[in-house]
């Protein structure tokens, strides 16, 4: 009878770094990891028992020791977006978007922490769409610009404008108004 012998290797630790450019401060305590740079402040809590971040010098340490797959991935994932905290507090984000329409012109424009939409599909009442945190939106004609420092927010900013002018009930092919996505990245 064949038997076999399957050996099974563990990693002891796993660790992940990223370094802290000069110009940025960070702080961590506990999981609560605070990035401040000249475009702002971002600060965000990581709730990962298996794992430990740790400041050491200039750089932001990620370990865990015995990761299982889960806690491999999720050393990326901090590392990650600790990563984007860094570049948002340095560059920022920015996200472009464009008007289109051929039916009914739209008259966009930002109103305190709403953007506003009036006659979309030649509508009575405006649509409005929700601004995220800490985040700008400027309209400039046709073209919309949506920038700040973290990236979730100015992507969810960029998302709500895009779902406030979706089309429902309408054949897709011949009403093609809205606001679409054109361009997503770091701040030029």
């Amino acid at each position: 009878m064949f038997t076999e012998v399957i050996k099974m290797v563990l990693a002891a630790e796993i660790e992940k770094e990223i370094e802290v450019p000069e110009g940025v401060t960070a702080t961590v305590t506990g999981g609560r990891v605070a990035v401040k740079g000249p475009k702002g402040e971002l600060s965000r809590e990581f709730k990962a028992k298996s794992l430990s971040i740790r400041k050491k010098g200039n750089s932001i340490i990620v370990s865990s020791r015995f990761p299982k797959r889960g806690d491999k991935a999720m050393v990326g994932t901090i590392i990650g977006h600790i990563s984007n905290m860094i570049k948002g507090v340095t560059g920022g984000f920015e996200y472009r978007l464009r008007i289109y329409y051929s039916h009914f012109p739209m008259n966009v424009s930002v109103d305190g922490g709403d953007v506003v939409i009036k006659n979309f599909l030649g509508e009575k009442y405006p649509r409005k769409s929700k601004i995220v945190g800490n985040t700008k939106v400027d309209v400039k004609g046709q073209d919309i610009t949506v920038y700040g420092p973290s990236i979730e927010d100015v992507g969810q900013t960029a998302a709500n404008l895009v779902l406030a002018t979706k089309i429902g009930r309408k054949d897709p092919r011949i009403f093609r108004d809205g606001i679409f996505l054109v361009e997503k990245g770091e701040k030029r």
